[in-house]
């Protein structure tokens, strides 16, 4: 099978790449090869999808049985797929965002019927603008498309929170050093987070399956978490125990404006993602990579080598901020 990867060396992507390696797809990534994981097998066409004549010449007359974009975040983004791919594959995957689903929610069970409706976050909103293109493609031109929700995945680089930091060892220096660490609300709402080689498991099952076309697809771990206890789990991880200090997630809002999105439009609510679609799509799927294991497996690899543990100096300031808010205003 001839797969397409726009991107393909990010969190999630890579490690499906590497699966879809080991499972004898013939992949193609097309990126602007500033990222060089170790994806030996692959064939990399580099272009900036940005610039669609750079794409079409890397491309030539190549045909796809599938092109899964990983890196489109807005309606101009699908019409330019649309203007390229058209005829070029048989399947197109679109990853979508589990923060689509409606915020807030209105029952904690999240399935794929879930109407999409996110007021707090741009990113959200664009994600479902893509979504209603695509299925209005799919159902005037025959536009063969699958959509895929991914909700909060992590894998060797990066830790699954909501607070201190993306693909960087702050969490855990602070963790280390006694410092304070922020959860949202009082820690007590459920979540799943999913390691991303189970979501690569579950997704490459839609990978040329027919019967996925016109259909959309969350894909998560079936262990029900609260924040606490996935914050709890990362400090034992490290031996340490977590000095947690608990605020609302509307006074971290306010104080942070950025934060708004991935905490009032996302990771504030309870959500219990259920995976019964996925599960019919692709018979014998299940996440089998529990929290404690997985992210012992992360710390190793920040742990194996001194440069990957990167302590980002703005989260730590915009983290103290918060903190010294709260206090003034407890005072």
């Amino acid at each position: 099978m001839k797969v397409l990867f726009i991107g393909g060396t990010g969190f999630i992507s890579t490690s499906v790449s590497r699966l879809a390696l080991a499972k004898g797809l013939d992949l193609y990534l097309l990126n602007r090869g500033l990222q060089k994981p170790d994806l030996s097998g692959a064939q990399s066409l580099t272009a900036d999808i940005h610039q669609p004549e750079q794409v079409r010449a890397a491309l030539r007359d190549l045909k796809f049985d599938v092109v899964v974009d990983w890196i489109a975040y807005t309606p101009e983004d699908i019409e330019r797929d649309l203007a390229i791919f058209r005829g070029r594959t048989r399947q197109f995957i679109f990853i979508s965002s589990a923060s689509a689903y409606q915020k807030p929610p209105g029952h904690h069970v999240i399935r794929e019927s879930t109407p999409l409706h996110n007021p707090y976050w741009e990113y959200s909103r664009n994600k479902i603008a893509c979504e209603t293109r695509l299925t209005r493609a799919g159902r005037e031109e025959g536009f063969p498309v699958t959509i895929v929700r991914p909700s909060l995945t992590y894998g060797d680089a990066n830790f699954p929170i909501a607070l201190g930091g993306w693909g960087c060892y702050t969490l855990a220096d602070r963790l280390k050093k006694g410092r304070p660490i922020i959860v949202h609300g009082d820690g007590s709402s459920l979540w799943f987070v999913t390691h991303a080689e189970d979501f690569a498991r579950g997704f490459l099952g839609l990978v040329g399956n027919t019967q996925a076309l016109g259909e959309a697809f969350h894909i998560t771990s079936d262990e029900v978490l609260t924040w606490n206890q996935i914050y709890e789990t990362i400090a034992d991880a490290l031996g340490v125990k977590a000095n947690i200090v608990h605020l609302a997630s509307d006074f971290i809002a306010r104080i942070s404006p950025p934060l708004t999105g991935p905490l009032l439009g996302d990771k504030t609510w309870s959500a219990v993602f259920d995976n019964s679609k996925i599960k019919a799509y692709v018979p014998g799927f299940q996440a089998v990579i529990p929290f404690r294991e997985g992210i012992r497996r992360t710390l190793a690899w920040f742990e194996a080598d001194k440069n990957r543990q990167r302590v980002d100096e703005v989260v730590n300031a915009e983290l103290d901020r918060i903190l010294a808010a709260y206090a003034a205003k407890a005072a």
